[in-house]
């Protein structure tokens, strides 16, 4: 089946897809740090490099669905609140509805922060819902936690599927995974092989030579806000969630957790006295291994930066492989039925 994406970064959830047997044939990125990156991991894919509102929906391939994360700044619990209000909002309401409907795809997703499903969008939220419903789609909502598939990282995300109507019938999430990951799954590997990655400034000189690729960790002060709370997950919890800042990134395990300082201050931890070496935070790679991205994906930036941006604004791609597989085995169920437009469908929320 072949797919077009939008808003895709770096292609989390473009690499979730094609490793369920989709093909992705034309992809839109409008942030040009990211371009480097999409196009040396997906050398086969179109990438459109325009704005999304100068983009007309004659210049996209006809396709089997339309994937992406359109911008969550103005939904988010940190942002503006703003929700459709905010410019960056109307991108969902104007164009990623105005693209679905005039290509029909058989499916959509749309992948946002849990800010979406905040009451005081219910409005904003509501008005997407209903036009999608207006296009004929069945169309699921719900909020799900990366950590429940095969993600080692407590991460959650508003998750939107619409099903064209001929389908008649609702995307349902697979089941949560028993097992849950760990750190010590995921990068232990990486701390025995290279305990030692070089710091780099912010701003200064990245490495092109190491080892592991992308092995390398912001060096810069810790702010009162980040010391406001314990940055460090053991080696055999899930991370924290991966953010879109290096100044934000948790610290490695191999550290003690946080302290209370005494006397005590409102809101103020310290590192654990006598481990201060010990403190560092996680590397671009080991970020990237915690949102399953495999090693052989590169991260190309010049400043180190835009490296924990790329992945801490990505979907994880093991989370994003589950629900692919789910859609690709609920339409292979309709592979012979012809899929009718009738400008109707439902919209059902699964708690």
């Amino acid at each position: 089946m072949k797919i077009v994406s939008l808003f895709s970064g770096c292609g989390g959830l473009d690499l979730g897809f094609e490793k369920a047997g989709f093909k992705v044939i034309w992809a839109n990125e409008y942030d040009k740090n990211f371009w480097a990156t999409y196009r040396h991991n997906f050398p086969k894919t179109y990438l459109e490099t325009r704005s999304i509102t100068d983009i007309k929906a004659q210049d996209i391939p006809d396709c089997d669905g339309i994937i992406g994360g359109p911008p969550c700044q103005s939904w988010s619990a940190i942002g503006s609140h703003r929700g459709i209000e905010d410019e960056r909002g109307q991108l969902f309401l104007n164009d990623y509805v105005r693209i679905i409907k005039a290509k029909k795809p058989k499916f959509f997703v749309a992948e946002n922060v849990p800010g979406m499903m905040y009451e005081k969008h219910a409005k904003a939220r509501n008005k997407i819902l209903n036009k999608l419903k207006s296009l004929g789609y069945y169309i699921s909502y719900q909020l799900l936690n990366t950590v429940d598939y095969d993600v080692p990282q407590t991460r959650k995300r508003m998750i939107m599927v619409g099903y064209a109507s001929g389908y008649e019938t609702f995307f349902y999430p697979p089941a949560p995974k028993d097992s849950k990951l760990t750190l010590r799954n995921q990068i232990f590997d990486i701390y025995k092989k290279h305990p030692k990655p070089p710091k780099v400034k912010t701003g200064g000189k990245v490495h092109t030579d190491l080892a592991l690729p992308n092995h390398e960790y912001m060096d810069t002060s810790y702010s009162y806000i980040y010391m406001s709370r314990n940055r460090v997950r053991s080696w055999d919890e899930p991370s924290f969630t991966i953010q879109a800042s290096g100044r934000h990134a948790p610290c490695h395990p191999q550290a003690p957790k946080f302290t209370q300082k005494i006397p005590k201050v409102k809101d103020e931890l310290k590192f654990k006295d006598g481990h201060y070496k010990k403190y560092r935070r996680l590397t671009v790679r080991e970020c990237a291994r915690i949102q399953t991205f495999p090693d052989e994906f590169l991260f190309k930036y010049k400043n180190i930066d835009q490296g924990y941006k790329m992945i801490g604004n990505a979907v994880p791609v093991a989370f994003a492989n589950c629900l692919a597989k789910k859609i690709f085995k609920d339409l292979k169920k309709f592979d012979n039925q012809s899929v009718n437009f009738l400008s109707k469908g439902c919209i059902q929320k699964n708690e």
